[in-house]
């Protein structure tokens, strides 16, 4: 072990060096006069302008009255004395940006940290002793679960992972449309067809689809529907309400199904069924309130006062809107399980809906409203582009899980493996888009193996363990390089990365980082021989940090890791 390595004292604070730059960049603005300023630290985009950069020199050369580069050249050496020994040099760029690059020594302990600290790796408290709700997927029963379910799935599991990496208790809960006019055409296609006892997923959602013609093509079967929509509601009707029971149960068995393979579990479920009620009863109140107001038998809520538009909230036939419902989950989650911090993901289409809902929430419950993030989504496209349940050209989620599969079974036999392939190349053209953004599915590029796919990550990591298999062989030296490799650069920012992911609630982040780490690991795999070289002790090590940093970031993204491929 070096001398320089040795005596200087990084501590577990090492991990997150954004922060001890953060602090002395903040220290060097106070003794320059500019305390307070606002400023951002960051990883450069070209790691030849070092390992982290920081505009402060910009930021507070207004307030000071100063050329911004000669604040940067008066700022540089403050830093680089406060940093001390953890830095290597710390320079002046452009129109004054400060640059930073961490010493030899603070690369390794970075790279000891990640080896050994094996799946606590990146592991943060910034959210220690909170409760977090996520709730995310949201099928309804009587259809089967599409494609635009995956989207809500694979964010919100990657965001509930990601927060409770930072130390909270996250609580995953599901919320699921059981009533409604889709409920209601299911069922009176079941009764037209004399099906007392669904049988399968596809049989109910085979059924909504021709409820759904009939409710618009035939004024008859309109006023029928809309009757058993109400009566569902009332819940009277025994042999009604029996058979809404086991349509549910055939629905929420196939959604399980979906969830096991998708690696999600939920701790709460909540129905419109059960939100009904109390939605209904608190727009009434609300009403008394001057909230909601009735317009030609309904309730609605005036969004103009708020910039947004107006949405009824209780029909005509006294039944509730989404947005009503919408109020009663927001009291019934409190009532079950209090949290500090409500993470909510729907589709960006359903964006303004929210809006309007937040905005009369607010005016019932201003606490809920001020802990509650909505986390839109964007469309899942094929090359036929978006698909709707109403006309039954609908594309499931298990069968497209399954169509993947079979063409990730073309070079992976195994079952198993097949299966993790194409649930990593389906995860990963989902997250590595900021949320939000709609995504064209390429079946080809999400199962290629030459870059920016799923497959691509967990290959890396892959050969990875190979090398660590043969780990203690003893062939190798123990030398070690006169500079850190570029790969160990960029496993250092692996904690901060999760950590602005998960405050940001932006799984793209991380799916980013992660792809750059396995291009540089490629090229280390590459370019260096890591069994049997003068440096096989160093390098294991390396290699070592690497699949932890990788495999972390995997898991984080509820994307599988494959022991071959």
């Amino acid at each position: 072990m070096d001398r320089l390595y040795a005596v200087i004292d990084f501590s577990a604070t090492l991990a997150f060096m954004e922060d001890v730059i953060r602090r002395a960049v903040r220290e060097a603005l106070a003794k320059a006069g500019a305390e307070g300023v606002a400023f951002a630290v960051e990883r450069p985009a070209d790691a030849v302008h070092g390992d982290y950069a920081t505009n402060a020199a910009m930021a507070a050369a207004k307030a000071l009255g100063m050329n911004p580069r000669s604040l940067a050249d008066s700022l540089a050496p403050v830093i680089e004395d406060a940093l001390g020994e953890r830095v290597e040099r710390v320079g002046v760029a452009g129109p004054g940006f400060i640059n930073i690059t961490l010493s030899r020594a603070a690369v390794r302990f970075a790279t000891d940290e990640a080896a050994a600290q094996g799946e606590d790796w990146g592991k943060g408290k910034a959210e220690e002793g909170k409760r977090v709700m996520v709730e995310y997927t949201d099928p309804n029963p009587f259809k089967e679960m599409h494609i635009g379910h995956l989207m809500s799935n694979a964010i919100g599991e990657a965001l509930s992972r990601l927060i409770g990496n930072e130390g909270a208790t996250v609580i995953r809960a599901c919320y699921s449309g059981d009533v409604g006019p889709h409920v209601a055409k299911a069922i009176w296609s079941l009764r037209k067809q004399g099906i007392a006892d669904p049988e399968s997923a596809s049989q109910l959602s085979a059924a909504y689809v021709a409820g759904n013609a009939a409710y618009e093509e035939s004024p008859e079967a309109k006023v029928q529907i809309d009757a058993l929509n109400t009566a569902i509601y009332e819940g009277k009707d025994h042999e009604l309400m029996e058979l809404w029971r086991k349509g549910r149960e055939v629905s929420l068995a196939a959604f399980e199904n979906l969830y096991r393979i998708l690696g999600t579990h939920f701790d709460y479920f909540f129905f419109e069924s059960e939100t009904a009620e109390p939605g209904v009863r608190i727009v009434r109140d609300g009403v008394e309130k001057g909230v909601f107001e009735e317009s030609e038998g309904a309730v609605i809520y005036r969004g103009e006062k708020r910039g947004l538009h107006t949405l009824v909230f209780i029909t005509s036939r006294g039944t509730p809107t989404y947005e009503a419902k919408d109020i009663g989950l927001a009291f019934l989650k409190e009532e079950r399980a209090s949290c500090d911090r409500s993470v909510i993901i729907t589709a960006a289409e359903q964006t303004g809906h929210f809006k309007v809902f937040l905005a009369a929430l607010a005016e019932l419950a201003p606490q809920l409203v001020a802990k509650t993030a909505h986390v839109p989504h964007g469309l899942l496209r094929l090359t036929t582009g978006k698909m709707g349940s109403r006309t039954g050209n609908v594309i499931t989620a298990a069968g497209f899980i399954q169509e993947i599969v079979e063409k990730a079974s073309e070079k992976n036999p195994d079952p198993l493996i097949a299966e993790q392939v194409a649930l990593g190349s389906i995860k990963y053209m989902i997250l590595r888009q900021a949320p939000g953004s709609d995504i064209v599915f390429d079946p080809e590029q999400s199962l290629s193996l030459e870059g920016d796919s799923g497959p691509y990550l967990q290959y890396a990591l892959v050969r990875a363990k190979k090398i660590l298999a043969y780990a203690g062989n003893g062939e190798g030296g123990s030398e070690e390089p006169a500079e850190p490799y570029a790969i160990e650069r960029l496993i250092l920012h692996y904690p901060e990365v999760v950590g602005r992911t998960a405050r940001e609630l932006a799984p793209n982040l991380l799916t980013t980082y992660l792809t750059e780490l396995a291009g540089a690991w490629n090229s280390f795999y590459a370019s260096e021989q890591v069994l049997g070289s003068p440096q096989e002790a160093y390098k294991m090590r390396v290699t070592r940090a690497f699949a932890n940093t990788m495999g972390n970031g995997l898991a984080l993204l509820a994307i599988p890791a494959p022991e071959r491929m």
